[in-house]
């Protein structure tokens, strides 16, 4: 079936996705899109391809997660003939095809720390070379546009992706939000799936019944878009009379449905404040500061009123040793200087003075130490 290419939604978070295609549509720079499974990473790729200068040059997809390590590095730089056994002709890659062009790499995300250092190398010379050659090709013209539905972040905190391809990925960032955040967009998104499907089945495009809509807005959606285009060609097969009522929805939908609306109304608990988050994963779990705060912080994903509350949590701790501080925060001593030039140039240095007369925050052995022998 082939579907215009849009983006259809209501919603306040998908006009400001459209915005940022809009923007980088503008440039050749780098664009990484993130989010979940099925929210169309790949339509937002394409659209920023066809409103750019490059609209006339070829869009050349590729699924990293689709191939093996060497299968892709052949597909993606191409191979001569008898580099192994079944190049029986020298053949060009994608990133040859996509010359003048775009390139869009999905579920970049899922490749190798090997591949990672090929990706890089090109991005950073333009050069590849063909597997099985002993000299690279001149460099190509390649806008290049990635995806995954990963959290990179904590792929570089494990060291299972490269810090320095992901700030040379991360140019234009585009976040895509999941349906459930942004429901309003269900019910569009559904009339035109069932407009679609009908006109490719050769059927009438089914009404859906009010209560049958209620139930599909309430629903979860774990596969965002993807999942509602198939209930669509589904409800489209299984209309009666013209209509969807609520025993033509998938079970799933009506399980799910139903099981919020028995559950009672959840007693409110107060959120609990970023920066008590983020000491506990630091102090308590053992986690980095330079990737569970700095790099979060940099990406503008906290806030210097988190940064600051955390170090005031920290120093309580240490009472008001920065020294400490770096120990607790699971840095190396060598990084003291590095850690006060980064809170001070962004003013989230805070004076320590006050926190040397207030006793140490407690752990929970020490509490119940101290209890026992009170």
């Amino acid at each position: 079936m082939k579907t215009s290419l849009a983006l259809v939604g209501v919603s306040a978070a998908l006009r400001t996705v459209e915005e940022e295609i809009q923007h980088a549509a503008r440039s050749d720079a780098k664009v990484l899109i993130t989010g979940e499974s099925g929210v169309g990473k790949e339509i937002v790729a394409r659209l920023i391809h066809e409103r750019s200068r490059r609209n006339r040059t070829p869009l050349v997809t590729i699924n990293c997660a689709g191939f093996p390590d060497s299968l892709l590095e052949s597909e993606l730089f191409g191979h001569v003939k008898g580099s192994f056994t079944d190049a029986h002709r020298d053949k060009r890659g994608w990133l040859e095809a996509a010359h003048g062009g775009t390139v869009f790499m999905d579920e970049v995300g899922e490749m190798s720390l090997r591949m990672q250092a090929l990706l890089l190398r090109f991005l950073e010379t333009g050069e590849i070379q063909r597997v099985g050659s002993d000299r690279p090709l001149p460099p190509l013209d390649v806008r290049v546009i990635t995806a995954t539905h990963r959290r990179l972040i904590d792929r570089i905190a494990d060291k299972t992706f490269r810090e320095d391809l992901y700030y040379r990925l991360n140019v234009v960032h585009i976040e895509v939000p999941p349906l459930r955040e942004r429901r309003e967009d269900v019910f569009p998104l559904l009339a035109h799936f069932l407009q679609s499907f009908a006109e490719m089945h050769r059927m009438p495009a089914p009404e859906l019944m009010p209560e049958a809509l209620t139930r599909l807005t309430a629903y979860h959606w774990p596969g965002n878009v993807r999942e509602l285009r198939n209930v669509s060609e589904r409800l489209v097969l299984r209309a009666r009379n013209g209509r969807v009522d609520v025993d033509a929805l998938p079970t799933e939908v009506i399980a799910d449905t139903a099981r919020v609306r028995e559950a009672a109304a959840p007693r409110y608990v107060p959120p609990v404040p970023m920066h008590e988050l983020l000491f506990q994963r630091l102090v308590g779990e053992g986690a980095s500061f330079w990737s569970e705060v700095y790099e979060p912080f940099m990406a503008r994903d906290l806030t210097r009123q988190d940064l600051r509350e955390l170090v005031r949590m920290g120093l309580e701790h240490t009472r008001g040793n920065y020294k400490l501080l770096v120990t607790s925060f699971n840095l190396p001593a060598e990084d003291y200087k590095r850690f006060l030039n980064f809170l001070r140039k962004y003013q989230c240095h805070v004076p320590f003075q006050r926190f040397r007369m207030v006793p140490a925050r407690l752990h929970d052995h020490d509490k119940a130490h101290h209890q026992a022998t009170a």
